[in-house]
């Protein structure tokens, strides 16, 4: 029984070869893959009907430099998820300019800014449990800073986020929401994220290992 909590190529190969050799993965090396990506994760999203943000491509931060139809302020987020990654909110083109030294030849996505109360709905999925925390958005100015537990969700979040391990094939993941005043709206899945301060979910995942060891065993 196997865990996949690395993202690196050489985890997802190794991931792929365990699971074409017989043994159970969570989550497999496909689902991982899929959030990867986040032009295909919007794609993925959007498609099955979820609320997602929709999603701009560029292949990099210098050309989306270059257009002339974008409507700020935007989110700019690196194609490729991944550990120190680009995330910004920008005002205007003029921030672009600072960026370009490191983030130039970046691929990357926009997101329309939607307006919101400025915390990012953490939830987080084991199995078929829902765990939740409120954190400050990596967005604001003074940081994101650590999660808050949050006791109680709004009416069908927690459904929500279980349609979204539904979609993406996930059995361990966190989804990012925001609240507007359209209702929720997604803004990033997460496979395998880590699951701190949570009441449950050590034990959650325990249990989810060991019905997939037995499962796999019969």
């Amino acid at each position: 029984m196997y865990l996949l909590k690395a993202r690196t190529p050489e985890a997802l190969e190794l991931a792929r070869a365990l699971e074409e050799g017989g043994a159970p993965v969570v989550n497999s090396a496909a689902a991982t893959g899929r959030c990867q990506d986040r032009t295909g994760m919007a794609e993925l999203a959007l498609g099955a009907g979820l609320p997602f943000a929709a999603t701009r491509t560029f292949a990099s931060l210098s050309l989306l430099g270059s257009a002339t139809d974008l409507r700020w302020p935007l989110v700019v987020k690196s194609r490729l998820s991944r550990k120190d990654d680009l995330v910004v909110r920008l005002e205007g083109p003029g921030r672009l300019r600072e960026l370009e030294p490191r983030w130039g030849g970046e691929p990357v996505v926009t997101q329309e800014f939607a307006p919101n109360d400025g915390w990012d709905h953490k939830l987080w999925v084991v199995g078929d449990e829902v765990f939740a925390g409120l954190r400050r958005s990596e967005l604001a100015a003074e940081g994101k800073g650590p999660a808050r537990s949050l006791d109680r969700l709004p009416d069908g979040w927690a459904g929500l986020a279980l349609r979204v391990g539904e979609v993406f094939g996930l059995d361990v993941y966190g989804v990012d929401v925001i609240a507007t005043d359209r209702g929720p709206l997604i803004v990033d899945v997460n496979a395998f994220p880590g699951i701190r301060d949570q009441a449950g979910a050590p034990e959650a995942l325990a249990a989810l290992a060991l019905r997939r060891a037995a499962a796999a065993a019969r």
